[in-house]
């Protein structure tokens, strides 16, 4: 099995090691084609207004100038056309995503990208117990647990247009309850705070905060599933209709 690593938190992330790690208890034929530099929230954008450069930096090894979609594109369109991948994983990410958080995750982002292509494709996150830990976030559970919730997907149709979602608790590995499928669940309230700075000029700048939003997590939803302890996997399907509303909506034209 050939895999492809990709993330959004660039080539020389925490997280990807982890993730080397991990790819290599499942396969000996690993790639890795990775943002060159940092791109949490980049969603599922792509460039377009500048070109993007590969730079190599091993045999299997390769960053890129752009997003982790362009990395997904160019990886399978580029330095891999010859070589298609059989699996590509995106992580681990340095902080959860869950919830409607999803529309924002470069990582998941490059999952949506290999699924799009036809490629098996798995998101793998690390949830943090505080926010603001820079590359301090522990990947214990990830590292753990890792091969044990990869491996039963190996050989499991995802159905077309459908990837997979994982979070590791920020737990101990011993903490852990077990590992629970579940539904995307939703906050309650608005993206976190934003964060008002003044520059030595006096001109005022904003953050994007990333505080802990409150939330009362739905029934067997991911939310839920990580504060009990468990191991999130959520199937994810990348077809937005809205199949039920289609009658009613049909109706308002058809007068």
């Amino acid at each position: 099995m050939r895999i492809l690593l990709t993330n959004d938190d660039g080539i020389n992330a925490p997280g990807l090691k982890i993730l080397e790690s991990i790819a290599a208890t499942l396969s000996d034929d690993v790639w890795v084609v990775a943002p060159a530099e940092e791109n949490s929230g980049a969603g599922h954008s792509l460039t377009l207004t500048h070109p993007v450069r590969i730079r190599q930096h091993d045999e299997k090894r390769y960053s890129v100038t752009g997003t982790p979609t362009d990395s997904v594109m160019l990886g399978i369109g580029v330095i891999m056309k010859d070589v298609r991948p059989d699996l590509i994983l995106s992580g681990v990410n340095r902080g959860a995503n869950l919830g409607d958080d999803v529309t924002y995750s470069g990582t998941v982002s490059a999952a949506m990208e290999g699924t799009l292509a036809g490629v098996r494709s798995i998101a793998l996150s690390q949830v943090s117990s505080r926010e603001g830990m820079g590359d301090a976030v522990p990947f214990a559970a990830a590292q753990a647990w890792g091969e044990r919730v990869l491996r039963p997907l190996l050989e499991h149709d995802f159905g077309d247009r459908t990837l997979v979602n994982i979070n590791f608790p920020a737990l101990s590995a011993e903490e852990i309850q077990g590992i629970s499928v579940v539904r995307q669940g939703f906050h309650d309230y608005a993206r976190g705070s934003i964060v008002k700075g003044t520059d030595p000029r006096g001109y005022d700048y904003y953050w994007f905060g990333l505080h802990g939003i409150e939330h009362t997590p739905g029934h067997d939803t991911d939310l839920e599933a990580i504060g009990d302890g468990f191991i999130s996997v959520t199937p994810m399907q990348l077809d937005l209709t809205d199949y039920d509303a289609m009658g009613a909506l049909k109706a308002v034209y058809d007068g």
